[in-house]
């Protein structure tokens, strides 16, 4: 049964807009998702899996990580095999995933897993208990940051940050064009519901943000400019002295994410996996996510200091990772035949373009003082096939 919407959230919200006014999306959304002990990533409660409200290619299976680790292993060696190799996972959730890299150093390269040091970010201050005991045979290797830390630079690292699905889920502006021009859509209150009202944009960063990016929106179009994602990514550079950035998420370049064809752009919620597009309902208990936009990942990474040096679909990468050598050891290992059978239909749910995660997400890597590194993923992918 589904939970009462008029939570304590609900509440706290809307007394917010009575004493301050109407409010950008953005801080609804912010709130709705990151309000301190409330909002659906910083309260108690498993958000991920069969019991959760939405699978990740971490769900999936193990194999997952182990690939990643298997381009962690070769970013050590194009770095020259430094003493010490740091790996920052943000948005670490439950540890699973940083489990499964663990797992794929120790067991692909002896020497590298006793010089990695893992630092696990997340917003959800309970979670640390959890991903302690899921890495307790990794200790002392592993230690804790808060998201604040790393915006406020008090985490500095040389080697790899990787995320899975976090930038969707940073807080966005939501702008729609009308005949007069581009308008932000703020929240107000009407009685004990939320309402929507159009007006001039909170800022002009939104406005150059199109424009920067040649995006020309048409009338009655609506869209999300996601400002948080620079914020985090300039941070992310700044912490990074060499090394990589590898962001793993769904999102399209920009002329596809803000083409005509999506007129009500790529806001969704999501609740025990079933897709809601009201986002005024469950307050801070439905997930709220949008397609990233990664032209400006890429673009505003150059300007600081990481080189895009490989993007593309999730199966091209997995592919040039070692999935299929992963496949074949994992069917070796299987006692049967309905085994192997079962192995094979789990993992092209990573690589499937039509119905999987294959296409859907895609892969960003960047990096910083490496030079023409020669990296997995960089291979010819179709003859690896």
């Amino acid at each position: 049964m589904d939970q009462p919407d008029d939570g304590i959230l609900r509440g706290i919200i809307l007394n917010r807009i009575r004493e301050r006014g109407r409010i950008p999306f953005v801080e609804f959304m912010a709130a709705c998702l990151y309000e301190p002990g409330l909002g659906y990533y910083t309260s108690p409660g498993r958000k991920v899996g069969a019991e959760g409200d939405f699978y990740t290619s971490i769900n999936v299976h193990g194999v997952f990580g182990r690939l990643i680790a298997r381009e962690v292993c070769r970013m050590w060696e194009v770095m020259g095999c430094p003493a010490t190799f740091d790996i920052v996972e943000a948005g670490a959730g439950h540890g699973q995933l940083a489990k499964d890299v663990l797992d794929g150093i120790r067991g692909l390269n002896a020497e590298l897993y006793e010089r990695v040091c893992l630092t696990l970010i997340e917003a959800e201050p309970s979670l640390a208990d959890v991903q302690a005991q899921l890495l307790a045979d990794h200790q002392p290797k592993v230690s804790w940051k808060t998201p604040a830390d790393l915006a406020e630079g008090r985490l500095c690292f040389s080697g790899c940050l990787y995320s899975n699905e976090l930038i969707d889920s940073f807080p966005v502006h939501l702008v729609e064009m009308s005949p007069d021009g581009l308008r932000e859509v703020f929240v107000t209150a009407d009685g004990d519901q939320f309402a929507e009202v159009l007006d001039v944009p909170s800022t002009p960063e939104l406005e150059a943000y199109l424009a920067r990016l040649g995006i020309s929106l048409h009338v009655g179009q609506r869209a999300e400019i996601n400002l948080n994602a620079v914020r985090w990514l300039e941070s992310a550079a700044h912490a990074l002295e060499r090394g990589f950035v590898v962001t793993i998420d769904y999102g399209y370049l920009a002329p596809e994410l803000y083409g005509p064809m999506r007129q009500n752009g790529t806001l969704l919620c999501y609740y025990r996996h079933t897709i809601e597009e009201n986002p005024y309902v469950r307050v801070g208990r439905q997930d709220m996510t949008t397609h990233v936009d990664f032209t400006t990942l890429a673009e505003q990474g150059e300007a600081f200091g990481l080189r895009r040096v490989w993007y593309g679909e999730q199966y091209r990468f997995l592919v040039a990772t070692g999935m299929m050598e992963e496949l074949m050891a994992l069917e070796a290992q299987a006692k049967s035949e309905q085994e192997r059978l079962k192995i094979r239909l789990v993992l092209k749910k990573l690589i499937l373009p039509e119905g999987g995660m294959g296409d859907t997400f895609k892969v960003l890597v960047q990096a910083r003082g490496v030079e023409e590194p020669r990296l997995l993923c960089m291979r010819d992918w179709g003859r690896l096939l």
